[in-house]
């Protein structure tokens, strides 16, 4: 009875062997209106666009007046790539004139951008077992 009490704090938390924190900083943020989203993914094709169709995806939010870190928890050892949306007016999607986005935008390694969104390898990094991981992320804007 003892075992199964000292176990459940851990059950309840979620926590993977080895899993740790991603940590996003963000540079570049033009105003301080709407939100800014991230959605991490291991899959490659889920990225950029499509994240939401992985069950096993990463997602973080914040006020963009308050441009914190964007803290994606309980992580476990992988392969990822992550793709940021500053939603100015908040309506939870990618605003674009023509097939130009209108709102910001950002990849994990600040990976290019050229006549589309980089591929998955190009954003991809490393999550080590219980090993942090801070990174920065500049927002574009067309």
């Amino acid at each position: 009875m003892k075992r199964a009490i000292l176990l459940l704090p851990l059950l309840l938390t979620g926590n993977a062997p080895g899993a740790t924190t991603v940590s996003v900083d963000l540079t570049g943020l033009r105003n301080k209106t709407g939100l800014v989203f991230v959605c991490m993914t291991a899959k490659p094709a889920a990225f950029p666009n499509g994240c939401e169709t992985d069950p096993n995806r990463r997602v973080a939010s914040i006020k963009a007046a308050d441009a914190g870190p964007l803290i994606l928890r309980d992580v476990p050892p992988g392969r990822y790539a992550i793709a940021l949306l500053h939603d100015e007016n908040g309506n939870k999607k990618m605003d674009k004139t023509l097939f130009l986005p209108k709102e910001g935008f950002g990849f994990s390694r600040d990976a290019p951008v050229r006549m589309a969104p980089p591929k998955f390898e190009a954003a991809a990094f490393d999550v080590t077992a219980g090993k942090p991981v801070r990174m920065s992320m500049k927002v574009r804007y067309l």
